[in-house]
């Protein structure tokens, strides 16, 4: 059950129930939660929530590269870029995701992708642009924010021109392209915003 009616899965191939991949290495999974969404924050309070999920992200060993409050289909939701240590081997694994949060239930869109080999070329190479004083900074959502992988100015979306091929360039740029076409069942758009009294949802995708 999922409460995303349609999406746009021009280039990629289901592999399994709610996943698809393409030819570049990108993961595309689709998920339901009946569970009250565990955001440290409402999409109403967006500092505490970038903090938060600053927070969680870097306690888990990755590193929340960002967190803007949208829109999916008119609802309010949080979109993430997150990266974590490759599993088993070296470089980075790049996660995007829209969460979109009702009262008792949420659903995400995630693209995923990981480096390949040689990894560290983006970072390398901005580095040497703009040297190492001006590259690392402290964490735009909090200077507390310590731990896990460290945030950069390598990730950055002004970057991702000059890296097209990169993992994190193309999770980014998908998940773009699939935001306008996402569609939810008017059952869940229906329920209460996250914050409010438990309702479930009962509709069928």
């Amino acid at each position: 059950m999922t409460p995303i009616t349609h999406m746009d899965l021009t280039g990629f191939t289901e592999r399994e129930a709610g996943v698809w991949t393409d030819d570049h290495g990108l993961v595309l999974s689709i998920h339901f939660f009946d569970l009250v969404p565990d955001l440290p924050a409402t999409l109403a309070e967006p500092q505490r929530l970038q903090h938060g999920l600053a927070g969680l992200a870097t306690r888990a060993g990755g590193g929340l590269i960002e967190a803007v409050i949208g829109e999916v289909d008119t609802m309010p939701a949080v979109r993430q870029l997150i990266k974590v240590p490759r599993p088993n081997g070296q470089g980075q694994v790049f996660l995007g995701s829209w969460t979109v949060p009702r009262a008792t239930c949420s659903t995400v869109v995630k693209v995923q992708a990981a480096e390949g080999q040689p990894t560290g070329m983006r970072e390398a190479m901005v580095m040497a642009q703009m040297g190492p004083d001006r590259y690392f900074a402290p964490h735009p959502y909090g200077a507390d924010t310590t731990g896990g992988l460290p945030y950069h100015m390598g990730d950055h979306e002004h970057w991702d021109p000059q890296f097209p091929q990169h993992p994190l360039t193309r999770v980014r740029a998908t998940l773009a392209r699939l935001t306008p076409g996402l569609g939810l069942h008017d059952g869940f758009k229906a329920l209460p915003p996250f914050g409010t009294g438990p309702v479930q949802y009962g509709g069928q995708a």
